[in-house]
């Protein structure tokens, strides 16, 4: 029996490739316009969603046993920041794990009755100058999520068809689309930033009074720092100077 056992292990052959931290782990999710829609959630943004997705984030953070520095949340996707990971870093297991644990907790917040999916890769980083960048590269493709999906569903709600709407967008501008959809009463400037700059999670410190008994009666009261898990829904632009320090500021928590 334990040759057979060695032996299934040895067709294992993807088991043992390994990351090197820090590292970044993006999940996506599967097929998500169409869990979307089968849900009724609106259309382009759902602020019901977005909570959900970031209390999965969140739920990932206190319950996971992973250990993430903070993520950046858009649309159906998680960036998790990691200076350290379990598993000795096996790449197969954190892709498998993380992308489960965000699909289960999100199930269970959202009270979905059918499967949802997510999947994951593991993007490697080299210092804060790199995650920075990394996620001012993200948020700029939130930006354009959200030209794009205003822009269709208004052209949807407009009369257009599916197919003809993503034709009269491809190679518009932003600038181009802001201004349609002006024309056709719907103001992007009126909408809230988490639509346009994502959503972050992270581990903020604070201090807090303890009570330390072996330090006599007139030192027995020490201040001590404690983490707490935020959530961050009116983030700066990542590629300014102020977005940059806040960034900065959570990486060295």
């Amino acid at each position: 029996m334990s040759g057979a056992i060695d032996r299934d292990r040895e067709r294992e052959i993807y088991a043992e490739i390994r990351a090197s931290t820090p590292l970044i782990v993006r999940a996506d999710g599967r097929n998500f316009k169409r869990v979307l829609a089968e849900h009724k959630f609106q259309k382009p943004y759902d602020e019901r969603f977005a909570r959900g997705i970031a209390s999965a984030t969140e739920s990932f953070f206190a319950k996971s046993g992973f250990n993430p520095v903070l993520a950046y949340i858009f649309s159906d996707e998680v960036s998790l920041y990691f200076r350290f990971v379990p598993f000795r870093a096996r790449i197969e297991k954190l892709d498998s794990i993380i992308a489960s644990f965000i699909a289960s907790a999100l199930t269970i917040i959202l009270d979905f009755k059918d499967p949802i999916a997510f999947d994951a890769r593991v993007i490697p980083i080299c210092g804060d100058a790199e995650v920075i960048a990394y996620l001012a590269q993200r948020q700029a493709e939130a930006w354009r999520n959200y030209i794009n999906a205003y822009g269709y569903y208004g052209l949807i709600e407009s009369g257009l068809s599916a197919a003809e709407a993503e034709k009269r967008l491809r190679g518009m501008k932003a600038g181009d689309v802001h201004e349609m959809l002006f024309r056709m009463g719907i103001n992007l400037n009126d909408t809230p930033g988490w639509q346009r700059r994502g959503v972050m999670v992270v581990r903020q410190s604070y201090e807090k009074e303890g009570y330390n008994p072996r330090a006599g009666k007139k030192n027995a009261t020490v201040t001590v720092t404690r983490y707490r898990i935020a959530q961050l829904w009116d983030l700066p632009l990542f590629n300014t100077e102020e977005g940059e320090n806040m960034l900065r500021r959570y990486l060295s928590e």
